[in-house]
């Protein structure tokens, strides 16, 4: 079976920038070193680390192989496929948020692009934009909507109301983008190698640990969770461990402590106190804003206290997950599944004119 590059999406150099911006930041205001750790989201960090590890294992499984040939065998032309994986992306992040989305299509997705002649990176990129559209219609499907919707008071039915027409206007461009950037033209297969030896016992042990990790962050037994997972792949299938993107958490825990001292600059939080971005469109575009350089949930937080329009709020954070590939976690974590090459300026080709259309069209509804 053909392998897939083993180079993450734009090699390590994000790595690299944010730990270059980590020194800076300890140079210019020094804290103590326990002090860093409690910047970092470590319940995020560890579950991401736990989803990592399993889907290294279903990859190993096989499984994905044999189910991207049953596909193939019934999708005939790209275009269908690619609205296909984008709309179960989109439905899968509202339900089981946008990360366990990707981490479940982004590998299916993969290995479809082993097997044929896909533009894999335009496929992911629409798959990070379709779980960041879709994951914003529930209170459950991202961080920053279980956040806000805490702060809310509102009902589960109240909030998705709330959020419906934004998710309607970016899934509407998104199929549109689909229609444009994906042709509708024949799959053509790729020549047939070897097919890796399928390994139901590991599909079967990663699906049972994928349930219980689930459970144990529902009940907030995180380090329980982890423990059950890398100490199963460590006693019965090390090589998932040692094939894991180890790089992707060192730098999701570097954006915690880059961004959050960012955040806490008193100029920016003096600076934000003199903006009139309360309400309206201004709130709306703040939200977006600020996005773009500190991520959309960080965003959230921040604004949370300046912005007493909870709509416009939700919906500059949402549609802030497009644009810059900061403006949310999901885009990283895509990018980085997909091991591309040339991933990260495929994004911002695509993302960026995204965002513009996107956040044009809600601010003429908001204002309409």
């Amino acid at each position: 079976m053909t392998h897939p590059p083993s180079e993450p999406a734009g090699g390590n150099g994000l790595l690299w920038m944010l730990l270059a911006v980590a020194v800076l930041f300890a140079v210019l205001r020094p804290r103590a070193p326990l002090d860093y750790l409690h910047l970092v989201d470590w319940q995020t960090v560890g579950a991401l680390a736990g989803l990592l590890a399993i889907t290294q294992g279903v990859e190993r499984s096989g499984m994905l192989q044999a189910a991207a040939q049953r596909l193939l065998a019934h999708v005939t032309d790209q275009r269908r496929l690619a609205l296909l994986l984008v709309a179960g992306a989109a439905g899968l992040s509202a339900l089981v948020t946008n990360d366990v989305s990707l981490f479940l299509l982004v590998p299916l997705t993969r290995v479809l692009a082993m097997q044929a002649h896909l533009p894999l990176a335009r496929l992911v990129v629409l798959e990070a934009l379709a779980v960041n559209a879709g994951s914003a219609l529930t209170p459950i499907g991202n961080p920053q909507n279980l956040f806000l919707w805490h702060r809310s008071g509102l009902g589960f039915p109240a909030f998705m109301g709330m959020m419906a027409p934004t998710v309607a206007i970016m899934l509407v461009w998104l199929f549109v983008a689909i229609w444009v950037l994906v042709p509708r033209s024949a799959i053509a297969l790729k020549p047939a190698d070897e097919p890796a030896p399928a390994r139901p016992r590991l599909l079967l042990l990663s699906g049972l640990l994928f349930i219980g990790f689930v459970v144990a962050l529902d009940q907030r037994w995180l380090l329980a969770g982890l423990a059950g997972v890398f100490g199963a792949f460590l006693l019965l299938e090390r090589r998932v461990l040692r094939g894991m993107d180890w790089a992707l958490l060192a730098i999701i825990a570097l954006m915690f402590v880059d961004l959050r001292q960012l955040a806490e600059l008193p100029v920016m939080a003096q600076w934000l106190a003199g903006q009139d971005i309360g309400e309206g469109w201004r709130a709306y575009l703040a939200a977006i804003v600020a996005s773009q350089f500190i991520s959309n949930v960080p965003a959230a937080i921040l604004l949370e206290r300046y912005v007493h329009d909870l709509p416009a709020l939700a919906a500059g954070v949402s549609v802030g997950g497009f644009g810059c590939v900061l403006g949310s976690l999901a885009n990283l974590i895509a990018l980085r599944l997909a091991r591309l090459p040339h991933g990260l300026h495929e994004f911002h080709r695509i993302s960026i004119p995204f965002l513009l259309v996107c956040a044009a069209t809600a601010l003429l509804l908001r204002l309409g």
